[in-house]
């Protein structure tokens, strides 16, 4: 499973209008999103992103974004619980909704009948599993899916999606989305095997704000050198906040500690705190290490 967290943040971060893509029911003359990334107080709790209204008095609710790539039987109750630390923290929204980033919303995800009005009423599911299947779901939705395509039908799916938006406004946009997506599930790969994959000329792909930005990467380093140390930048950078989020504040040994792995090690800790459920956790990992 790729660092999802952080090719979400960068996707919405850079472009907080996306979601409108995504949610067409919401007005897209409102006067848009600016997306952040708040601390909730309580318990350290950093959600994936949300998104505020760019205008006062906007019709647009602001949105809670939570991207959840595996299964785990606490989410939805932590889900819950975290929406009231949200509602706690920031007392002048009246109007919000959570929308949940998943492969399918079937998933094990824990018993929904204790938080059955909640997810009714409060919660928007963006299923990308069913969407690779669904010519007619929105293209970024379509993209956003490409985590989890088949690498053999990854030609055909991304030629379909490109002629979808050819010639419209969204061109560069899905090229872009494309790019960082590719990227963060192959980049041990070489760069022109991952551009016949998303059907990319290797000059577009090396001057995408993806390839440039994701990864830190700058036209003046080598390409295998920039693209280590541009990965291990986003990789600490996310994995951090992970950390936080379900360990709460580090120590400045651990943070340390941290800092000091090699990337290597790094990936391999942002998979293994997934499983973290306390801050004994994580200092039990690193003595492993």
């Amino acid at each position: 499973m790729t660092a999802s967290d952080k090719l979400f943040f960068w996707l919405f971060q850079s472009q907080p209008d996306r979601i409108l893509q995504l949610l067409p029911d919401l007005p897209a003359d409102a006067g848009g999103y600016r997306f952040v990334a708040p601390v909730f107080k309580a318990l350290e709790h950093r959600p994936d992103g949300m998104f505020l209204a760019a205008q006062q008095g906007s019709d647009l609710p602001a949105l809670v974004l939570e991207a959840q790539m595996q299964a785990d039987p606490e989410f939805l109750l932590r889900l819950y619980a975290e929406s009231g630390r949200f509602l706690l923290q920031e007392k002048t929204i009246r109007r919000w909704q959570v929308v949940v980033l998943c492969p399918q919303r079937s998933m094990a995800f824990g018993d929904p009948e204790p938080v059955a009005e909640f997810l009714e009423h409060r919660v928007r599911w963006l299923e990308l599993q069913p969407a690779l299947a669904d010519l007619k779901a929105p293209p970024l939705l379509r993209t956003l899916a490409l985590l989890l395509e088949k690498e053999e039908r990854l030609p055909l799916t991304t030629a379909q999606i490109r002629s979808t938006v050819a010639g419209t406004g969204l061109e560069s946009q899905i090229a872009d989305a494309t790019a960082a997506i590719l990227l963060a599930r192959f980049i041990s790969r070489p760069i022109p095997e991952i551009c016949a994959m998303g059907g990319i000329t290797l000059e577009d792909f090396t001057q995408s704000v993806a390839y440039k930005e994701i990864f830190g990467l700058g036209e003046e380093r080598g390409r295998e050198q920039g693209l280590e140390q541009g990965l291990k930048t986003g990789e600490l950078e996310i994995t951090m906040r992970l950390l936080q989020r379900r360990c709460g504040g580090l120590t400045p040994s651990q943070e340390a500690r941290i800092r000091a792995l090699p990337l290597p090690q790094l990936e391999a800790l942002a998979e293994a705190l997934l499983d973290f459920k306390r801050a004994d956790d994580l200092e039990a990992w690193l003595a492993a290490s």
